[in-house]
């Protein structure tokens, strides 16, 4: 491996672009530690000619949002046939898609919190009074507000008084058109990270997170000291075991490949609600992989020196 060319694939024009630039460095700087040519390159209108002109032996996708999780960059490397690490363009879609991975999900036989997606033109055509208050009739309060696609918490909210609806629904009509309302489930909540080896998908021990806020929102994810993390999580055997179940269930449910993070709740009665599955999870300071892969007693260069191996074989 030590003759290859990785090329980093961070940055971007997403919401999450800075948290991606994050990823990318720390990526880069644990490759090169392995002893691989890394390049680090930004993700623009300059990409297509310098995959053909610069072609490397392989690419790690660390964006976020957008195009780096939506496929879009995946398609484009599978149009031209270069190996890369992470899921293929078609998971990235089911993933992406927050309904639509809970639904899968669901169907596979496990639970998620009971939701509504309305896109804001029905609040718009039907009234946004009368909706609002046939989501609280149907959810319940509190709940939680997120946008039916993204990451990093961008847009979510939890409301938990009816007063606060309009607002929330604004703010996370700021990053999307659709808004997915979820029941809120209280819990301890966790990140499970799983990574593809030999003997298939493994998940890695759970973190346990804990913001000091009481809500893990993009300033307690990527702000140091502003939450609290527990590797492994402060879960009993039954309840390790079964988060640990459910995020080996919705990578492989999903058609997820190499790495994926699953984020779950444990509720009080020991009842494993699914959230969401992030395809290209962050790797800076505060993220929960790397923290999951230390616990696991490797090292996040060797694991993504592995990965980097295995598309290159494919």
């Amino acid at each position: 491996m030590v003759d290859r060319t990785v090329a980093v694939l961070a940055g971007g024009l997403s919401h999450e672009r800075d948290v991606s630039l994050r990823s990318g460095r720390r990526l880069s700087a644990a490759l090169k530690s392995e002893g691989l040519g890394i390049e680090e390159w930004d993700t623009d209108a300059g990409l297509l000619e310098r995959l053909r002109t610069q072609r490397p032996d392989a690419v790690v996708v660390a964006l976020h949002g957008g195009e780096g999780e939506n496929g879009s960059v995946q398609t484009v490397l599978e149009m031209l046939e270069v190996p890369f690490v992470g899921t293929g363009s078609q998971g990235c879609r089911r993933a992406w898609d927050k309904p639509t991975a809970k639904a899968l999900v669901e169907n596979a036989g496990f639970v998620t919190p009971d939701w509504v997606v309305l896109p804001h033109s029905t609040f718009r055509e039907l009234g946004a009074q009368a909706v609002l208050d046939a989501m609280v009739e149907r959810l319940g309060l509190p709940l939680i507000l997120k946008p039916d696609q993204g990451g990093s918490a961008l847009g979510t909210q939890v409301v938990r008084e009816a007063a606060e609806l309009p607002a929330a629904m604004v703010g996370c009509f700021a990053y999307g058109d659709t808004v997915l309302a979820e029941r809120f489930v209280a819990g301890v909540e966790v990140a499970v990270t799983v990574i593809e080896g030999e003997n298939g998908p493994e998940a890695l021990p759970a973190v346990e997170i804990v913001p000091e806020s009481g809500v893990y929102d993009y300033t307690s994810r990527y702000t140091a000291g502003l939450t609290d993390f527990f590797t492994p999580a402060r879960l009993d055997d039954a309840a390790a075991k079964a988060v640990a179940e459910l995020a080996v269930a919705a990578h492989r449910v999903l058609g997820l490949r190499d790495i994926s993070r699953t984020d779950a709740i444990v509720a009080d009665d020991g009842t494993v609600h699914f959230l969401e599955v992030n395809p290209s999870p962050g790797l800076t300071e505060t993220s929960t992989v790397p923290m999951a892969i230390d616990a696991a007693g490797k090292s996040l260069g060797t694991v993504f020196a592995d990965l980097i191996g295995r598309a290159i074989s494919r």
